[in-house]
């Protein structure tokens, strides 16, 4: 499995953006049960975290080179389709995107907690510098609020969720109630990694 980062175009309106991408997985995925499609996928997304200006996947390749041949599909054929559909020109993405294998258990946890906690510097900007102050707004948040993740997916509020392959990562923490209160008393309970420079992307 790779924990992968890549930033996006800060000038690009992020959900329009996201709401496309999603379309296009979620389209693509309808067709092949529709249709006799044999070919196999490149990767199974497990988790992600979609931000304004950069995105967190979290994939498991499951086709040699699949997730090399997946994000040259991300950065070049869906940066294609929409400055196509929206009349754009230049870069959706900056730069090539980074990874690190995850290769324990902990660094799996590590990153699920890492990924799905990622959106609360939107509503506090350096709660990794100083802890999280409200731990109840930071759990509404990311249960309720944001949907731009797959965290509500994983405690099951149906948000996208044939965009995720979720059985291995949703076992491997206890099922969706462990997912939420593995969240949640991570919030509560001052919100420190085990050895995260592991798998450290910022």
């Amino acid at each position: 499995m790779l924990f992968i980062k890549f930033c996006k175009n800060e000038k690009q309106n992020y959900q329009l953006f996201f709401s496309e991408f999603f379309s296009i997985l979620e389209v693509k995925k309808i067709k092949k049960e529709q249709i006799s499609d044999t070919r196999e996928p490149l990767v199974e997304i497990l988790a992600f975290a979609f931000m304004p200006n950069h995105t967190h996947l979290l994939l498991r390749q499951v086709k040699h080179n699949g997730i090399t041949n997946f994000m040259r599909k991300v950065g070049a054929g869906y940066a294609a389709y929409f400055n196509k559909k929206y009349d754009r020109k230049g870069h959706l993405f900056q730069g090539r995107f980074r990874a690190v294998h995850v290769k324990t258990n902990q660094q799996l946890q590590n990153v699920f907690i890492y990924i799905h906690a990622n959106p609360l510097s939107l509503i506090e900007p350096k709660w990794r510098e100083i802890g999280i102050s409200n731990p109840g707004k930071a759990i509404k948040f990311l249960k309720e609020e944001y949907r731009w993740s797959s965290y509500q997916d994983y405690i099951g509020r149906k948000n996208f969720p044939s965009v995720t392959v979720r059985d291995f990562l949703s076992a491997a923490i206890g099922g969706e109630k462990a997912c939420g209160k593995f969240i949640d008393g991570w919030i509560k309970y001052k919100g420190e990694f085990k050895n995260f420079h592991a798998v450290e992307l910022e």
